[in-house]
């Protein structure tokens, strides 16, 4: 029997369905190849997920049947689970859509005509009125047995474990911890809204992945901030414990089929980048990432946050990343925007970037800790063609980079290589124990004064000496015999050697207070203002938070846990 042949819409939708399982079985597409029948029968919102991504399948047959089913959906229960219990029983043959769509009609015509009291009420028989009543002894059982199970291992009844794919619509309340438990992918089509203050703890080998065609919807407040943190107890955690958040999307990168790091070779939902400069990974804000990033493999990381070709209509903003064990944040490639983000005690790198990223950032904080972590910066555009495009070219104003000038690890405030651009403005830097400021190889340094520009720096405690801003090169050359400091010296918006006007209480771990003094800055040069509806075009002053401010945006939101 063919589709065309059943002249009831509901007895259609059940055979597209059949069909569509059929199809996708001949051919793995896009994770469809293990489709749930009685599923797509029983729950509407599994159903709509799956024709949603039948709808963008590269299969055009697939395509056009995903058309149909759309055009057929009801959005209601096709089989009870009565006819899912007789299936088992073998009274309903699993693999017979005409019987189901049958009986799906005669369910359908039934519940209508009781709504309009076509039908009598049937007296329950014994059997009728036993099996729910066995039915609900068991559930009481089954629940009594998990609580002492969950009792007896320590686990709270409020929290609630995630693993595996997330489809369609999920909601995480802030009524219960949600505990990831290994790598947690929310798929094509999927959107997963966090409410304000929910705590998501991930054990160790977990990581939550918003795939390209999903997207996150967090958004804490400064009060209720939304935090992803370790599984462990308060005191025994540390960094590396879970492999932290990751958002993909499909705005441009310079690497063909680009897949993220941390994830197994050959799984697709590792895919990101595209032709969408605006693509939207969805929303992060006031949120905190402690104690993420671990190594999946020999060189292969995840990070505090990771965003992968994520655009400009995504959201990031409020979002402290704290003591990752790689990189707090790496971009690759995209547009996507930071705003008002602070990076505490990173393992690696503080901000990351590669791939062609042309984002723009506006008040950002990097405090690394004593004997932790290389570079505040470290940019690339692409580390086997350079030159490739789209360049990376991110655009900074009122940056404020913090290291504590311990001598025990060697700190950079910026390393920008293999031909990254970048805007460098309105920036206080204090405190880095190796040098300010290393520009790598001849595809970078060309590029100066048009794809790489710094204006407004304020400098101060770089070195061993605390003055000795750049390193010597002369033995090692990486750069084709260009010299950061005859550069750095020559511009007059640079000012290396002067009081930044940071107190001692900007590096501490436990409250530090990033506020710069209030000092005159009649003798600066005239800073360089931003302009766009994006940018604050107020903030004309050096680093990320105004000088003698009463409250820097930085507190009610953020923390700073040792373990």
């Amino acid at each position: 029997m063919t589709t065309s042949e059943i002249t009831s819409p509901r007895a259609q939708l059940v055979e597209g369905l059949w069909q569509l399982k059929q199809v996708c079985e001949q051919q793995d597409d896009q994770g469809l190849r293990h489709l749930h029948f009685n599923t797509l029968l029983k729950d509407p919102d599994y159903r709509l997920e799956i024709i949603r991504r039948a709808n963008t399948s590269r299969n055009p047959k697939i395509r056009a049947m995903a058309k149909t089913l759309v055009e057929l959906d009801s959005r209601d229960v096709l089989i009870s689970r009565d006819n899912t219990e007789a299936t088992r029983r073998g009274l309903i043959p699993k693999a017979n859509p005409d019987i189901l769509a049958s009986q799906a009609d005669h369910n359908s015509n039934h519940r209508h005509q009781a709504q309009h009291g076509f039908v009598g009420v049937e007296k329950p028989s014994q059997r009728q009125v036993l099996v729910p009543s066995l039915l609900t002894l068991l559930f009481l059982i089954a629940a009594a047995t998990t609580w002492l199970l969950r009792d007896s291992l320590g686990l709270s009844s409020s929290q609630i474990v995630v693993s595996g794919s997330l489809f369609g619509e999920q909601h995480w309340t802030a009524d219960k911890e949600w505990v990831l438990d290994g790598i947690v992918y929310v798929e094509a089509g999927g959107r997963l809204v966090i409410e304000p203050g929910t705590q998501v703890l991930g054990k160790n080998g977990s990581a939550l992945i918003i795939t390209r065609d999903a997207t996150l919807h967090a958004r804490g407040t400064d009060s209720d901030p939304i935090v992803f943190s370790s599984a462990r107890g308060v005191g025994s955690r540390q960094a590396g414990d879970w492999g932290g958040l990751v958002m993909l999307g499909n705005a441009p990168v310079n690497v063909a089929d680009a897949r993220i790091e941390g994830v197994p070779a050959g799984d697709t939902r590792a895919a990101f980048g595209g032709i969408d400069p605006q693509s939207n990974c969805g929303v992060l804000e006031y949120a905190r990432i402690e104690f993420a990033g671990f190594e999946a493999y020999a060189n292969n990381e995840l990070n505090g946050l990771t965003l992968g070709g994520c655009g400009s209509n995504s959201i990031v903003r409020h979002v402290q990343v704290h003591q990752a064990l790689d990189d707090g944040i790496e971009v690759f490639g995209g547009t996507v925007d930071l705003k008002h983000i602070l990076i505490t005690g990173a393992g690696d790198d503080s901000l990351d970037w590669d791939m062609g990223w042309r984002g723009r950032v506006q008040f950002l904080v990097v405090q690394q800790y004593p004997g932790m972590g290389d570079n505040a910066f470290e940019g690339d555009n692409n580390s086997t063609s350079h030159n490739a495009t789209p360049r990376s070219e991110p655009v900074f104003h009122n940056v404020t980079l913090i290291s504590s000038g311990n001598a025990d690890k060697y700190q950079r405030a910026m390393t920008l290589r293999r031909g990254t651009g970048g805007h460098f403005n309105n920036m206080l830097i204090q405190g880095f124990s190796g040098e300010l400021i290393d520009l790598r190889d001849t595809d970078t340094v060309r590029h100066i004064g048009q794809h790489l520009t710094f204006s407004g720096l304020l400098v101060e405690n770089i070195g061993s000496d605390g003055k000795s801003f750049f390193a010597d090169e002369s033995s090692k050359d990486d750069d084709g015999g260009f010299s950061e400091s005859r550069y750095f010296a020559s511009l007059e918006d640079v000012q290396l050697g002067v009081n930044v006007g940071l107190t001692d209480s900007a590096t501490r771990r436990d409250t530090p207070d990033y506020i710069p003094l209030l000092r005159s800055q009649s003798a600066d040069p005239k800073l360089r203002s931003p302009e766009g509806e994006f940018w604050d075009e107020a903030a004309n002053y050096h680093g990320a938070i105004r000088p003698g401010s009463k409250q820097a945006w930085t507190q009610g939101w953020t923390a700073f846990p040792e373990a």
